[in-house]
């Protein structure tokens, strides 16, 4: 992915906004599907908002604009962080996610999460789906929907 154009958009976004910032670093995931642009500022609260409400908003939003500058169709694999902000966020659902994961396996039973974002579901559903004795499923509606990991009886005989 060639990052200039969408880190041009997000310097502009900020101006916009007057957010204060000191730099956009940009990072490739160690697989290279994922781009994360990292604003840093001394005014965080500004960008992250209420429970993340302010940053999820950034994101669509800067996905949008890039998605329609975006050149041939290319797919834009990208988040927007706040001084490390869904970094940390990312990590803590994946020990969330491999805890309940270790409890539904004890209790051979289903463990769920609590109500989270599609894309906070995302990342608990894309970090589960190599362990073949639990699969996940989102349930309920609207902001009540979660993830539920179910235990899955070995079907091996070896």
């Amino acid at each position: 992915m060639n990052t200039e154009p969408t880190k041009k958009i997000i310097e502009e976004f900020l101006r916009q906004m007057a957010a204060q910032y000191e730099e956009i670093e940009v990072f490739d995931s160690s697989d290279g599907r994922m781009t994360r642009f990292l604003i840093k500022t001394s005014e965080p609260s500004v960008l992250i908002g209420h429970d993340g409400a302010t940053i999820l908003a950034l994101n669509h939003i800067i996905r949008r604009m890039a998605e329609r500058d975006a050149q041939n169709g290319e797919r834009l694999d990208f988040i927007v962080d706040v001084n490390d902000y869904q970094k940390n966020k990312i990590e803590e659902l994946r020990q969330k996610a491999a805890m309940m994961a270790e409890r539904a396996r004890f209790f051979k039973a289903s463990a769920e999460l609590e109500p989270m974002s599609s894309y906070e579901r995302m990342i608990v559903h894309s970090f589960l789906a190599p362990f073949l004795d639990v699969s996940t499923e989102s349930v309920g509606v609207g902001p009540s929907r979660r993830v539920v990991i179910r235990y899955k009886e070995s079907t091996d005989n070896v």
